[in-house]
Formats: C-alpha cells, sequence, structure tokens
C-alpha cells in the first residue's frame, strides 16, 4: 500500500457545483496511479449530490478500478447519509450493513479493503459496530475496520473490546491533522502509537493554508473552507488561526527551494502518517505528489514543531510539570526519560 492516498471527495458523475466531472476526476486518478499510488479513500456520500443521491464517488471509482480492482487497496465510509433518513445513518449494524451493500454495488466489487466508521454518533455502543465489522469481515465484505472523526476513548474502548472478545479490531484511525491543526497529538496520535494503530490524515494542507495562498487572508473563524483537498477547519490550536504554521513552512520551503505543500506533507509522512491528497484538477495531484523524494533534515523539523506545538492540556501539561515529575519519580525523572513507556 502506497504511504499516501487519494482522497475522491471530490470525484463525482452527478451535476456539479463543485468537484471534478467523470473525466477529471479519472485524470486525476491516473496521475495518482502513475506515480506509483495505490491507497485510494472515498465515502457513501462523496461527490456532489442532489436530491439525496448517495454513492456518486464510489461509482465514479467502481469504474476506474475495474480493470485492476486488487492493485488497489480501497476504503470507504459508512455513518452519513444524503437522504436525510434516520433509519439509513448513524453507526448503527443497520446503517452498516445497508451502507455497506450500497458501496459494494456502487464500487463493482465484492469487498472493500478498508471500511471506516465515518463519525461517531455519540450513541451506538461499541460492542454493536464491532458486532457488525465482526460479521462484515467474516461473509467476506470487508477485510479491515477503522475509526473516523472519533475520540481516541471510542477507539480504545474497541480494541480493548474486539481484543477480549476475539472479534476484529480496529486497525486505523483517519483523523483532520496537519501542522496548522496538531491538537490529535493530544490523545488520538499517542493511543495510535500505543495500540500500533495507523494513522491517516485528512486535510494535510489544512484547505489550502499551508501553500501559503491564503496567507494575510482573514477567513472567517469558525467556517469551512472548501478547499483543493478538503474541508478543514480554519482554527489553529488555541483558537488562532493558522497563518504561525504556515509563515513557518514558507520559512523552510523558502530555505530548501521547494514548494511550502511539499514541506508540509513530508512533515506528516515523517510521522508516520499518510496523508490523503484529492484535488479538483489533475496538475495539483501531481504537484504535490512531489513531495514524496522530499525528507526534512532535523533542524527543519525543529523549526516546524517549535512553531505549530499544540497545547496538550490537562492532565498532559500538569503531569508534565517539573514538581510532578519530580514527585512521582523520586527527584530522578531525568534519569528516566530515556525509559519511559511512550503513549
Amino acid at each position: 500500500m502506497s504511504d499516501v492516498a487519494l482522497g475522491a471527495m471530490t470525484f463525482s458523475d452527478r451535476g456539479l457545483t463543485w468537484g471534478a466531472d467523470i473525466e477529471t476526476s479519472r485524470a486525476i486518478f491516473e496521475a495518482f496511479a502513475e506515480a506509483g499510488g495505490t491507497f485510494v479513500d472515498t465515502a457513501n456520500i462523496y461527490g456532489d449530490n442532489p436530491g439525496g443521491e448517495q454513492h456518486s464517488s464510489e461509482r465514479v471509482l467502481g469504474d476506474l478500478l475495474a480493470s485492476d480492482r486488487d492493485h488497489f487497496v480501497l476504503a470507504t465510509k459508512y455513518t452519513s447519509s444524503n437522504t436525510f433518513d434516520i433509519s439509513r445513518s448513524g453507526n448503527s449494524l443497520k446503517s452498516m450493513r445497508e451502507s455497506v451493500d450500497g458501496s459494494l454495488r456502487a464500487l463493482r466489487t465484492d469487498h472493500i479493503d478498508l471500511l471506516w466508521l465515518h463519525t461517531w454518533d455519540e450513541t451506538t455502543p461499541v460492542d454493536e459496530v464491532l458486532r457488525g465489522a465482526n460479521q462484515l469481515v467474516a461473509a467476506g465484505k470487508i477485510l479491515y475496520f477503522g475509526f473516523s472523526d472519533t475520540p481516541a476513548w471510542v477507539v480504545s474502548h474497541a480494541a480493548a473490546m474486539a481484543d477480549a472478545r476475539g472479534w476484529t479490531p480496529p486497525i486505523a484511525i483517519q483523523v483532520e491533522y496537519s501542522l496548522a491543526q496538531r491538537t490529535p497529538e493530544r490523545d488520538l496520535v499517542p493511543m495510535a502509537e500505543a495500540l500500533d494503530l495507523g494513522v491517516t490524515a485528512w486535510s494535510p494542507l489544512a484547505g489550502g493554508r499551508l501553500t501559503g495562498k491564503y496567507v494575510g487572508t482573514e477567513p472567517a473563524v469558525g467556517t469551512h473552507r472548501l478547499a483543493d483537498e478538503a474541508f478543514t477547519s480554519l482554527e489553529a490550536p488555541g483558537g488562532e488561526r493558522p497563518d504561525v504554521a504556515a509563515n513557518a513552512v514558507l520559512e523552510v520551503a523558502a530555505k530548501i527551494d521547494r514548494p511550502p505543500a511539499h514541506v508540509a506533507l513530508a512533515w506528516l509522512r515523517q510521522r508516520g502518517v499518510i496523508p490523503i491528497l484529492g484535488g479538483r484538477r489533475p496538475e495539483q495531484i501531481r504537484e504535490n505528489l512531489g513531495f514524496l523524494d522530499l525528507r526534512l533534515e532535523p533542524e527543519q523539523l525543529d523549526v516546524l514543531d517549535a512553531a505549530t506545538a499544540p497545547s496538550l492540556g490537562f492532565p498532559h501539561d500538569f503531569l508534565a510539570t517539573d514538581m510532578v515529575r519530580s514527585y512521582s519519580t523520586s527527584g530522578h525523572y531525568d534519569r528516566l526519560d530515556n525509559h519511559r513507556v511512550r503513549t
């Protein structure tokens, strides 16, 4: 599987108000495949869907993958519905099974490599979600299961329950993660490291902000912008706009004579995260995939990390104080740093 994913949120076979039509989607997909990409990510609600139409992006991908389906790792999602029918949405077993069957038809395949729970609905019991995923794996309809946009406590609860019951465990999480949005480092990323879960990042360029093209603009706080690759929150950690992150990326990019997007994407990749790239034009994909030959030096990583470090909040900041660390280690915390269990 490639260490970068193609996000197909813009792919559509419907009348467009935004996104990419069928021919443009094909050109984007071919540019990704020609660069060696094999991991493709979509969802049952992606694509321009007037009138509540579902599976638009999936239908386009079904045609594109038909000639060499097994070469690609195909991920899709369930939870949301464009039909506004409560019985066809949420994380329930009914919603999961109906959505997967629809996705299989649209994708013209007999299995989905990775099924994501798209967003946590705060209602469905965790064991119901796991039971459904386990049944779908047993039926051969999905191979793996993961959580997107879900709190760390839910994912860790699910992992522990799956282990205890011998059910299919989650293998990965998908989160909004970039140099402008590092709050997943509070709990989600450490949890993934501790449980050996893969991490995929949507909006790795923060809605295009980390390309440098929005520096100095004033988007409305708390709104979402339809960017080149995804929707993304325009607020950085602490409620600040991500200009600080963009300026740090621009600083490093200027020193190494690379596009800012390459720097932002390389930072994620060197943290073991799979960025999900999307676009409305094939040249966007080709340009951004140029980051694959870039490896940032330690001093460049230090500049980016220092400029964008998030506040971890309680209890992390409290536990990191000298007083607490001294009390909890009898004053020897400096000697124990190299032996801590990483969480």
